[in-house]
């Protein structure tokens, strides 16, 4: 990825229905989205000019807005629309698309009545999001002090901007222990997920996942179960403990960004990068680019 800031670069931006400068696509610092974190947001990938699953990624940005109250004025196409003409305004072929939807700045207190919805859609460059000779080796994550909470506490199945909070703090402390990411339970003491992409697991063939009813359903994680029946590989979604990954042999990640990439370590597990892991990555590598 460009080292570039991102708020200091060329190309245009989808901003409220029209394509902008990029340094011009700016918010007011008294925005509700900033000090409230009321904002929902996707990640999507292009692969040869084409966004992968876009129509999935706009309905899910549109059902996360519902979840927090967003009456969002613009449809899934025009949203898809908008997306596809900002990969080609800037020239893109295979690159990362960012929408985000927001609270505005009529409003500055914890209510929300009477904000506007604001949406943009930025693409730009991105190569894999864990290097090549990393995903190749098999990351390794520490276990992280943060837990996913309760489905009670907040909307957990909205890709919500707020809710990363924890995961950007499991992240860094990661990194900063000599780690490639993080793994996070949940409030149960259940696996859950890494930072940013779900988790599976493979013992005597079966592939093993969790349940996501305290954190998002990944549209990679589920293109990732379809692509594993296919092969004939059973796959569970059931509850997992830390400890069962003492009897796992393999284990990968897979998100939008992180697509599929193998796992070598969780704290004190060990696992190894498999034929399992090998064909996934190669499967869901010849989908998104339409081979």
């Amino acid at each position: 990825m460009s080292s570039t800031s991102f708020d200091d670069r060329d190309g245009v931006i989808w901003f409220n229905g029209e394509l902008v400068p990029w340094r011009d696509a700016n918010v007011h610092i008294l925005t509700h989205a900033l000090h409230y974190g009321s904002s929902v947001f996707e990640g999507q990938r292009a692969y040869r000019g084409e966004i992968f699953k876009l129509r999935e990624h706009s309905q899910r940005l549109i059902d996360s807005g519902k979840m927090l109250g967003f009456e969002n004025t613009y449809s899934v196409e025009e949203i898809d629309q908008a997306a596809i003409d900002v990969v080609k305004a800037n020239g893109l072929v295979d690159a990362y698309v960012r929408p985000v939807a927001w609270r505005g700045s009529e409003m500055m207190g914890v209510a929300t009545k009477g904000t506007k919805i604001h949406l943009a859609v930025a693409a730009w460059e991105w190569p894999s999001y864990f290097g090549e000779e990393a995903r190749l080796k098999g990351l390794r994550l520490e276990i992280a002090k943060w837990k996913r909470p309760s489905a009670e506490t907040e909307p957990v199945h909205a890709k919500a901007a707020g809710l990363y909070m924890i995961a950007s703090l499991c992240k860094d402390a990661a990194t900063e222990h000599g780690y490639d990411d993080a793994l996070m339970l949940d409030y149960r003491g259940q696996v859950a997920e890494a930072t940013g992409a779900n988790i599976f697991f493979l013992k005597d063939g079966v592939l093993h996942t969790p349940k996501p009813d305290c954190f998002l359903d990944g549209i990679t994680r589920r293109t990732v179960i379809d692509l594993a029946r296919q092969r004939g590989i059973e796959v569970i979604e059931r509850a997992i403990m830390p400890e069962e990954m003492a009897g796992f042999e393999q284990a990968f990640l897979t998100g939008t960004a992180a697509e599929v990439t193998p796992l070598s370590e969780i704290g004190e597990y060990n696992f190894v990068v498999g034929d399992v892991c090998k064909t996934l990555m190669k499967d869901y590598d010849d989908l998104v680019n339409r081979r």
